[in-house]
Formats: C-alpha cells, structure tokens, sequence
C-alpha cells in the first residue's frame, strides 16, 4: 500500500493537467460535507472550488452538535470515494465509475458551485468525462479512469497528513479538524489522527481491489 501511494503521488505530479483532475478529490470532499449537512436537515449555503485544490463548504444548521459529523465528512467521505472507484474497477465498470463523477461533478454546478472557477471546473470536467464514457475506446476510457482513481487515492491519503502537520504548527489552520477541537475541545490533533487512521485503512482496501483484478485490459477469458 504504501509503496503504490508514494510512487503514484510521485508520478502524477509529473503528468500534464494532473492539477486539474486533483480538484476531483475537492469536489467529492465538499459534496461529502453538504450530504451530511442535508441529512441533518441543514442548507448547504455554497461551495467554492479553487485552482489551487482547495475548497469551502458554507452551509447553515440549527444545532451545534451538528458540526461534528458535518466536520468529520469531507475526510472520511473522500478516502471512502477511493474505495468506491478501486471496487468498480475490481468489478470492470469503469463506465459507471465514470458516469458517477460526471454526474457528481453536473450536480454540484447545478446546486452548490458558485463560484466562476469551480463552475467552469465542474463544467468542464463533466463535459470530457462523459466524451470519454461514452465515446473513447476501452483502452483510453481504463487510463482516464485509473489516472482519476490513483489522484483520489492520493489526495485522500496526503491530505489528512497535511492537515496533522497543521494541526501542530498552527492549529487554528487545521480546517475540519479545527472546526471539531472548537466543537468538542478535543485537540485538533487528535482529529487529524482519526482522518489519517482512516485515510490508510481505506487506502489498504483500495489497493488490494486494485491487485485483485491486476492490470489486465479485458473481460476475463472464458476457460476451455
């Protein structure tokens, strides 16, 4: 697991536009934030997406207790995404793991996204991962899902860890993870263990989805 996170961490800075797909892992943190929130009968106020990979999440709730799983969302919700694309790919749908983010991304530009950047971003995103659903070979539809799948992994596990060093040196700039000390007054370090427990827990079920059906091109051969 760790061997597959760090050398693809370390090949997708090189590929060209790898900034623009990172912002997928963004998208489907805020998105994991405004569910909860809508599951708690709250109001998902706007989200902004930025160039830089960040995002925000303002929505509004009626009790303070709320914040807590709103808070712990993003971190979990995006490492359990991870997931969810690795199993599809285990299952051979990369078409339906494809149509996921598409619709995702149509979603949030429709409801949530108001900011021009973040609604250009979802726009654009959507629009080619539909092309390639839809309309590019088998071979280049696996590459456009498994550069999608590794950034996922990646950022779902290198974030966590960015936010624990955070969590150290400035606390107040731990994001989620302040957000849950102010609500509990359990240090945000504690917090960001839990996200990084997480992260790596689910990072170990992605890569053994990922060895379970290998790096094969097709259907499985019937046996003889």
């Amino acid at each position: 697991m760790i061997v597959v996170v760090v050398l693809t961490s370390i090949l997708t800075r090189f590929l060209p536009f790898s900034a623009f797909f990172r912002n997928v892992d963004t998208l489907v943190h805020e998105l994991s934030h405004a569910l909860v929130t809508l599951g708690l009968s709250g109001r998902v106020n706007v989200i902004h997406l930025y160039s830089n990979q960040g995002g925000v999440t303002l929505s509004t709730y009626s009790s303070n207790w709320m914040a807590i799983p709103i808070s712990l969302a993003g971190y979990i919700g995006s490492a359990l995404f991870a997931v969810l694309l690795f199993y599809l790919y285990a299952k051979r749908k990369e078409r339906a793991g494809l149509i996921t983010v598409m619709i995702l991304a149509i979603v949030a530009a429709a409801l949530f996204v108001r900011n021009g950047y973040g609604v250009i971003w979802c726009i654009g995103f959507a629009v080619l991962s539909g092309l390639v659903a839809f309309m590019a070979p088998s071979l280049l539809q696996r590459c456009y899902y498994m550069l999608i799948a590794f950034i996922c992994l990646v950022e779902s596990v290198i974030s966590p860890f960015v936010i624990l060093f955070l969590s150290v040196t400035r606390p107040g700039s731990a994001g989620d993870a302040a957000n849950l000390a102010q609500a509990t007054h359990v240090p945000a370090v504690i917090w960001c263990l839990v996200f990084v427990a997480a992260a790596l827990w689910s990072a170990k079920i992605s890569t053994s989805l990922l060895f379970k059906r290998g790096f094969g091109s097709g259907e499985p051969k019937p046996a003889r």
